[in-house]
């Protein structure tokens, strides 16, 4: 192993990393902490190291940085006592670096078992900076929460934001050119109705259609049922389907349970619990709770779900472009995701979409694809204007298509802003 480890870190060193396009995360590279990047499979996280790596090169010596993959088949089946030989033959290589600052980018991480403990070590007893990457929340939630507590900077990454997205198509941004706000507003439409994995942007529409199936079964089979043990394959599979074709709308989990089991499931309410759980656990989806103060009231509520990318929703909705107003709700809803976990909507006499707080600034949001009809337009409004009453707020959002228009009522200002110009703020 030590000698294979020799070898991959020196094809690295010598691989000139190109294709690689900049984020908008902010990823500390002076920082003493473990930097942690979690989120669902193929969103661009791998990319995201290598845009990291290409701003050190141009500063060290790329002997000073050490990239390996564990998703690499040349080092399976890897366990926790075979990474020991990783410094040691790095070492080997290198003797004079043991006294120079590395930068050690360990990528897919989470298939070693327990590898929190060697992470943990090396990063307490050698002259080093350490990142690493992995494709489920469990790398949050337990293992970097237990294992790692104080030696870590965690940043959750998504497929591109449509300010990624436009630069991946190298469409420039210039909102006082009537020809810029022409390609952002056709690249809008691709990026509502395909989604924004990485790997889609260059393909055309059945081919997107094909890599994101193969992206739902790498997290179905690699993030859920191997990880979890699953049995039930069939009732996982339902469940996927159902919610990507229901992103947007509110879902009880006990009425869901009843559902299947009058379809002929066979099925315990704690087994769809669970598979929604998983299914949260691998970022494929989001569920966000009502806004009360006291979680039991959240708890007795529905909630909305969401999907990480809008393109899963084509994957079995052959009609996607006829429900335009739930694929505009869910580029908001990870908008807003992308920048705080405390997403909520906000349900009174009137509902309103969406309720977070971001920067210490209350944000209100309601998302509705067309207002030509004046009871929708009224309808929104009321909505936001009991929230904003509610909240002791004197602002908030609706999202359309390409309305745009600021409205003073009551006291309260609402924008009226098409998702375009929205999205790139």
């Amino acid at each position: 192993m030590k000698e294979l480890f020799k070898t991959l870190i020196t094809n690295f060193q010598e691989r000139e990393l190109k294709g690689v396009v900049p984020r908008e995360y902010h990823i500390p590279t002076d920082s003493d902490k473990i930097i942690s990047l979690i989120g669902v499979r193929r969103c661009g996280k791998t990319y995201i190291l290598f845009d990291i790596i290409n701003i050190l090169r141009g500063s060290i010596q790329p002997e000073n940085i050490i990239y390996l993959n564990f998703e690499d088949d040349r080092l399976f089946p890897i366990e926790l006592k075979d990474l020991d030989s990783l410094m040691e033959g790095y070492y080997e290589m290198y003797p004079e670096k043991r006294n120079e600052l590395v930068y050690i980018f360990l990528d897919e991480i989470q298939n070693i078992p327990q590898w929190e403990k060697y992470v943990r070590r090396i990063h307490d007893t050698l002259n080093i900076r350490i990142f690493v990457t992995g494709s489920s929340s469990k790398l949050l939630s337990s293992e970097i929460a237990t294992s790692l507590r104080g030696r870590t900077l965690t940043y959750e990454i998504f497929p591109y934001s449509f300010t990624d997205f436009l630069k991946a198509k190298n469409i420039k941004v210039n909102l006082h050119s009537s020809e810029s706000v022409s390609y952002i507003k056709n690249a809008l439409q691709e990026f509502i109705t395909d989604g924004s994995f990485p790997e889609t942007i260059s393909q055309v529409k059945d081919i997107k259609r094909r890599i994101l199936r193969d992206y739902l079964d790498l997290i179905v089979y690699k993030d859920i049922v191997e990880r979890y043990g699953v049995k039930n394959n069939s009732l996982l599979k339902h469940i996927i389907k159902y919610s990507f074709c229901n992103i947007g709308t509110l879902v009880s989990l006990n009425k869901l349970y009843n559902d299947f089991k009058s379809q002929g499931y066979k099925v315990g309410k704690d087994t769809v619990f669970d598979y929604y759980s998983y299914l949260e656990d691998a970022y494929a989806l989001f569920s966000i709770p009502v806004f009360r103060n006291n979680i039991r009231e959240e708890n007795r509520n529905p909630r909305k779900i969401y999907s990480v990318d809008n393109g899963f929703k084509g994957v079995y909705d052959a009609f996607v472009t006829d429900d335009y107003s739930k694929l505009y709700e869910n580029a908001v809803f990870l908008h807003l995701r992308r920048q705080t976990p405390e997403v909520y909507y906000y349900k009174g006499k009137q509902e309103v979409d969406f309720y977070c707080i971001i920067d210490d600034k209350q944000l209100l949001v309601n998302v509705s694809y067309k207002i030509d009809s004046p009871a929708t337009k009224e309808r929104e409004n009321k909505g936001l204007i009991e929230a904003m009453n509610y909240f002791n707020i004197s602002e908030a959002w609706l999202i359309t298509d390409d309305t745009e228009e600021t409205l003073n009522v009551e006291g309260k200002t609402i924008y009226i802003t098409p998702l375009w110009k929205w999205l790139l703020n």
